[in-house]
């Protein structure tokens, strides 16, 4: 693993029940510039084995990134933990700095 995605995965594992953060802001906090496409790749293959919050990470204008089922899934975990979303997928208030 690199020292990167070590990085990555500690930055995620740190956003908090009931808040979020985005792509971009994972990767800023964790000094990989440009590093979304890490983000991505990191909570695709690595969400189960470090049980990682994936349902936290957001795009940066506020809008879950996922269609369909998991589109579906991500708003009803994130409205468990408080966080207000619309039925279209915008966080309406992310309790974070986004």
């Amino acid at each position: 693993m690199t020292e990167n995605t070590e990085r990555i995965i500690k930055e995620l594992l740190a956003v908090p029940k009931g808040m979020v953060s985005s792509y971009g802001e994972i990767a800023k906090k964790a000094g990989v510039p440009n590093g979304v496409r890490q983000v991505v790749r990191v909570l695709h293959s690595m969400t189960l084995k470090y049980n990682l919050p994936w349902h936290r990470i957001i795009r940066s204008d506020g809008y879950i990134a996922l269609q369909g089922e998991g589109k579906l899934e991500q708003i009803e975990l994130l409205r468990n933990e408080g966080v207000e979303v619309s039925n279209d997928g915008k966080v309406v208030k992310p309790n974070s700095k986004l």
